[in-house]
């Protein structure tokens, strides 16, 4: 047994038949994650059916959606306040019963109403299952097994995503879109049985901790508000009380969220510890990927079926080879993440999304876009395996292992706050203009601007923070005494001169 494995023995009461098998941990984990994550991309392609069945407005569509990624943003949050008071085995069996509950309130809702319900709970329950699942499976299965469980990890969080519109365009094409919720409810009671059977019962990290009113509701003030205030943007304007007061409050709430973990002794987040130049950087950049990923994906999919009147179906399977590119980044994620050219591959990810976007500009200038989507969607595909996951990891890997869950719930709760913020309103931006085709090539423009920006700022926050390369130390921090990265604090050279 390594002494990594070893650390985490002392904590288990009972062993449970498959408790300790990694395949079943694995399994456990994807299934916790991926069926939210597929629907998240897929729900926009065959919106138009639900507002149709549901009888509501485009209003009370995209609420739902909002509502469901605000709910997954909070959920990781409260998931680090209760995990530390109640087992992981027993919030990752509460949050699938949950998930299972969410998924058939919306398969079979006769209101919209019933629907954001719906959703809401599946988004809530999936935030509160990555901080219950994820971080066992990394940290519990020894350092010659890591390299493995971040591919799995990059091709379940994000190979997921790309599927999303395939599904959804299956689903429009047959015209069945109460199926999907069916389809993951069913997977949910699968993933319950996984949990009852291998997901190890242990020990709480401390049954006295109490609620944390510093965090909790000002997260929730900060993740339910702005959410809401994109949706209100579907039917209103940048200058309306319903966008603005719940957006400027709710990123004052994030801001006020983020200073006040900074500065607390025992903060629910270690904010603290993430305050260096390697960890900065890495979460940065999974912010910006991921936000440049997935706001790309929102308008291809608006561009397919509102300008070329392509049906759904068809515009899912042009983007079907993003699957091709996130499996070739899950691939080179495997081999780099024990070497100590992490940081490379995640700045790369970054470009190739860029690029992707600049391909798509010219395409949508010229008319021929449809051509060039299956391009696009293969470099947009590999540019956010490469550059969000392994982005993440430079900030987990840059803590102690013992503190990963509550560092996966505030860098997931960033990277949502980035990734399903920003497509709205570039998305809104576009449909302001007369013609929609302009408006897209205006918001692409944007939008590739904003990264490329970005990717200097932030090669400059790694340059002078004379961060230089090398390997993690993998065996340390699954002992859980120190970080596997040794990070310079920002701006170290300038600060040494």
């Amino acid at each position: 047994m390594t002494p990594s494995n070893r650390t985490h023995v002392p904590r288990v009461l009972t062993r449970v038949p498959l408790a300790g098998n990694y395949p079943t941990a694995v399994a456990l984990a994807l299934l916790a994650l991926c069926p939210f994550i597929v629907l998240s991309t897929a729900v926009p392609v065959f919106e138009r059916q639900l507002i149709t069945a549901l009888d509501t407005t485009a209003f009370g569509a995209g609420l739902a959606g909002s509502l469901a990624n605000a709910g997954y943003a909070f959920g990781a949050v409260a998931a680090a306040d209760l995990i530390r008071r109640l087992s992981p085995r027993a919030v990752y069996l509460l949050c699938e019963a949950g998930f299972v509950v969410g998924s058939l309130l919306s398969a079979f809702a006769s209101s919209i109403t019933m629907f954001t319900i719906g959703r809401a709970l599946q988004g809530v329950t999936t935030g509160m299952l990555l901080v219950a699942a994820l971080p066992p499976l990394v940290t519990n299965h020894g350092a010659a097994k890591l390299p493995l469980t971040a591919a799995f990890v990059n091709l379940g969080l994000f190979g997921m995503v790309t599927l999303g519109p395939v599904v959804g365009g299956l689903v429009a094409g047959f015209t069945t879109w109460r199926a999907p919720f069916v389809g993951v409810a069913a997977l949910g009671v699968i993933g319950m049985t996984f949990g009852v059977l291998g997901f190890g019962r242990a020990k709480p990290h401390s049954r006295r901790a109490g609620f944390d009113w510093s965090a909790i509701p000002v997260a929730a003030t900060a993740t339910f508000l702005p959410f809401f205030a994109v949706a209100w943007l579907t039917s209103s304007s940048f200058t309306a009380p319903g966008f603005l007061l719940p957006l400027v409050v709710g990123l004052a709430g994030l801001g006020t969220l983020l200073v006040r973990q900074y500065r607390k002794d025992r903060a629910l987040m270690p904010l603290k510890l993430l305050a260096h130049t390697l960890p900065i950087t890495g979460v940065s950049v999974a912010m910006v990927a991921g936000a440049g990923f997935t706001t790309l994906i929102e308008l291809s999919v608006v561009y397919l079926l509102q300008v070329a009147h392509l049906p759904p179906a068809t515009a899912g399977a042009l983007l079907a080879p993003q699957l091709a590119g996130i499996a070739i980044a899950a691939w080179l994620f495997k081999r780099m993440l024990s070497t100590r050219w992490l940081p490379v591959l995640a700045f790369s990810g970054l470009s190739i999304v860029t690029v992707g976007g600049v391909l798509l500009l010219f395409a949508v200038g010229s008319g021929g876009i449809v051509p060039m989507v299956p391009l696009a969607g293969l470099l947009l595909g590999f540019g956010a395996g490469a550059g969000v996951a392994p982005g993440l990891f430079m900030g987990g890997l840059s803590v102690p292992s013992t503190r990963l869950g509550p560092t996966f719930a505030l860098v997931e709760l960033l990277r949502a706050e980035a990734a399903f913020l920003l497509g709205p309103v570039l998305l809104h931006i576009a449909m302001l203009t007369e013609a929609l085709a302009g408006g897209i090539r205006l918001a692409t423009l944007i939008l590739v601007i904003l990264m490329a920006v970005s990717g200097v700022i932030l090669l400059g926050v790694l340059l002078l923070g004379g961060a230089r390369p090398h390997a993690p130390d993998l065996e340390g921090w699954l002992q859980g005494q120190s970080s596997a990265y040794h990070s310079p604090p920002l701006a170290a050279t300038v600060r040494q001169r």
